[in-house]
């Protein structure tokens, strides 16, 4: 049975309308396997010299064990950001006789046939060998490779779990953070009892039985969650919620934009997955306490231009991705209106301006770092109206991957997060402001970074009707191709 899944995924893979952009993604993918797969494997094989030219005093195993909690904890944020999650067009299934308990199966196991899981074997395997190789017991390599595979398989269970269920992702989100910050202000470092831990689970190999059980548990929770939902009704029945109206008549002023900007705004107020968004948008606003703080980057001033970006821009850059795929549900009834498509693209721009102004006024505090962080966040400001915008909204060409607006506790349901695609379209987004800056910075000085940067921002406002011209005419060469795709059941 497992064969013939194999056997129709590649059929709907194969004739769909984005095969050819999928094939591309992948070749570029597979290149990136190949970059950082080479690079795990030389830091695998050189691993244990490294650490022991540079702390001599003490066994690398050790060390590794001790810092093994950050390699997971780095893993498990990778993946919740950027693995595909497998999924499966299942109401076919449920109509002929085809064991559930088969398809759960098949569901999970695709999970098991992933980069991310295949990636640390990369620095494991060869640093067991190495192990090996210096004398070390075979028995206790041996059983820790197996706790490390085990514990990297257990990472890959509980993503499932944070991307399917809302109150999982809660959870594990709030103890990360209570663990990292008490880590970082010295309160309680949790590192070194997990690091002891795993020290005594390599000095007692048959400790290793734990990190076996727990992968294995964690695989049948996930299971049971997925069974739970997998039934006909379920799939197919169609929830009445009572709708709370809100009377949105002051945006009128806005003109012809104003019926979209208010459909944006319902639509984020009324579904799951824009409202994750929101929350996801207001904890960018503390990402530049991450490089603001550390002595380490002032000296690195284009990362404070990268970070002042993500200060504003933390709704452009999770919201904006994802247009036009928000309206993908009845992205067919839009453009058989007699809507002009400029008109359509301003409201989503107006959107996200309004929403870096608001997040520019939030991080006021940050005047807390000097006038020089100050006025580098009112730069990054403007390069998020003018430039980063129009960026993101040509981007959306590119992304055709339609998006269920109410994802909540859906195990079968495509939550698009983080595709290849949108890693692509955001590449240009993440390295100009800190080469617009940077330029300047260095032939001049830090004043002419800030301004080079600000300027860009306004030259982008400044032609915008220019630039709105040719995202249309992008937009309406490729609207029956993002029609088809949004048409297709993935």
């Amino acid at each position: 049975m497992f064969k013939r899944f194999i056997s129709l995924e590649w059929k709907q893979f194969r004739r769909a309308s984005y095969f050819q952009k999928g094939m591309a993604i992948k070749i570029l993918l597979f290149l990136a396997v190949l970059y950082f797969g080479g690079a795990a494997l030389m830091l695998g094989v050189g691993l244990f010299f490294i650490i022991k030219k540079a702390i001599p005093t003490v066994d690398p195993i050790q060390v590794v064990n001790n810092f093994l909690i950050y390699w997971f904890l780095f893993d498990l944020l990778i993946r919740y950001f950027m693995q595909q999650l497998p999924v499966m067009n299942v109401k076919p299934l449920m109509t002929i006789p085809v064991k559930r308990s088969t398809v759960i199966h098949y569901l999970l196991g695709k999970t098991s046939v992933s980069f991310f899981n295949f990636l640390p074997l990369f620095v494991f395997v060869p640093f067991s060998i190495v192990l090996l190789t210096q004398g070390y017991p075979v028995i206790n390599v041996f059983c820790w490779f197996i706790a490390m595979v085990s514990m990297t398989f257990a990472n890959n269970f509980i993503n499932f779990l944070i991307n399917k269920n809302n109150v999982a992702f809660y959870v594990i989100l709030a103890i990360l953070v209570t663990f990292v910050g008490l880590e970082y202000y010295g309160v309680f470092k949790a590192s070194e009892p997990i690091g002891s831990a795993f020290n005594y689970l390599y000095n007692h190999s048959y400790l290793a039985i734990l990190p076996i059980l727990m992968a294995t548990g964690l695989y049948y929770v996930n299971f049971n969650f997925i069974k739970k939902g997998f039934y006909l009704d379920d799939a197919v029945s169609k929830k009445v919620k009572e709708v709370n109206a809100t009377d949105l008549s002051w945006m009128n002023r806005f003109g012809a934009v104003a019926p979209f900007i208010k459909n944006d705004v319902k639509l984020i107020w009324r579904n799951v997955r824009p409202r994750q968004v929101m929350f996801m948008s207001f904890i960018f606003l503390f990402y530049g306490l991450m490089f603001y703080t550390q002595e380490t980057y002032k000296n690195m001033p284009a990362f404070l231009a990268f970070a002042s970006m993500f200060v504003t821009g933390g709704f452009l850059m999770t919201f904006g991705q994802l247009v036009p795929s928000w309206d993908s549900e009845y992205y067919k009834m839009l453009m058989s209106q007699n809507i002009p498509y400029k008109t359509y693209l301003q409201s989503k721009w107006y959107l996200m301006v309004f929403a870096v102004v608001i997040s520019f006024i939030l991080s006021t505090p940050y005047i807390y770092f000097g006038w020089d962080i100050f006025g580098m966040i009112a730069a990054g400001a403007l390069f998020n109206i003018g430039l980063n915008s129009f960026i993101t909204l040509y981007g959306g060409v590119l992304n055709r991957v339609p998006v269920e607006l109410n994802v909540k506790a859906k195990a079968f349901s495509n939550t698009n997060g983080f595709n290849p695609t949108q890693l692509l379209i955001a590449l240009p987004k993440f390295l100009l402001p800190m080469l617009l800056f940077y330029v300047p910075y260095k032939l001049i000085n830090f004043q002419a970074g800030i301004v080079a940067l600000a300027l860009s921002g306004v030259l982008g406002i400044v032609f915008r009707n220019v630039v709105f011209k040719k995202i249309e005419a992008v937009y309406q060469k490729g609207k029956y191709k993002t029609i088809a795709a949004f048409s297709e059941k993935k």
